[in-house]
């Protein structure tokens, strides 16, 4: 059967996710790829329309509303009494040399940028990641070097998003593995407590199938852009009965005369 067979048939198939502990672990290992590269599909695709929109809203915004401003010694001065912000297709860029404006304020926006009176702020997905200038020692900044830094950026675009792309797709995979091992520990304590005679190895890779059916699920919803409360658990707890389903498809040990 191949790997894309297996994984239809991981969805609704506890029997087949049974049988398939019989197969080379070379194979399960190449699913576990797979499935991962699918997970991670809608935030590469995202992140990506997301570049390219705040890249151009970024731009848009400096050259035509955003006030005269200077990133000097560490804070932002600029030529307002008052936040300024610009929100274009879903991305919001924030100038604010006032302080009234914060990391959290900024992560509430969704996929922002914000240059704030000591700190530029990128944001996605509600989370955001502040870096003060005094990081960067000697930074020095105005409207049109920061457009010339945009203009460079877009013009690397076509190596950024690849880059990053890679990187998502090896941290996920590592996370994938992590918790495939975990779930197969979970699997030697099911295992016991149904009477069936499986080893490790064996449970491993029923593991790596059991982990289909929430992986899909939670990739639709990021795809529709649907929060879904208490991830975690729930991907968890259907891996789990996923599993605890294809182990009872196991027949139980024939106990001697």
């Amino acid at each position: 059967m191949n790997i894309f067979k297996q994984l239809v048939k991981s969805i609704y198939s506890p029997k087949d996710i049974a049988y398939f502990r019989f197969q080379g672990i070379g194979k399960t290992i190449l699913y576990v790829f797979l499935l991962t590269f699918i997970s991670i599909l809608p935030t590469i695709i995202y992140m990506s329309t997301a570049l390219s929109s705040g890249l151009d809203t970024a731009k848009t915004f400096i050259q035509d509303e955003a006030p005269d401003f200077s990133i000097h010694n560490g804070h932002l001065t600029a030529k307002t009494e008052v936040p300024v912000t610009k929100n274009h297709d879903g991305f919001t860029f924030f100038l604010d040399p006032t302080g009234t404006v914060s990391a959290e304020d900024v992560a509430d926006a969704g996929n922002a940028f914000a240059l704030l009176k000591d700190e530029f702020v990128l944001a996605a997905g509600g989370q955001s990641d502040p870096y003060p200038y005094s990081m960067m020692e000697g930074l020095n900044i105005n409207n049109q070097k920061l457009i010339d830094l945009i203009d460079s950026i877009s013009g690397l675009k076509g190596i950024i998003i690849p880059v990053i792309s890679i990187f998502i797709y090896l941290f996920s995979s590592a996370s994938s593995f992590i918790e495939v091992s975990i779930l197969a520990l979970i699997g030697l304590v099911l295992k016991n407590m149904t009477g069936r005679k499986l080893t490790y190895r064996h449970l491993w890779r029923m593991a790596a199938y059991s982990e289909t059916l929430p992986t899909l699920f939670f990739t639709v919803m990021a795809a529709l852009k649907t929060t879904v409360p208490n991830t975690f658990l729930i991907n968890w707890v259907v891996a789990i009965i996923v599993l605890l389903l294809a182990i009872k498809e196991i027949p139980r040990p024939k106990k001697a005369s």
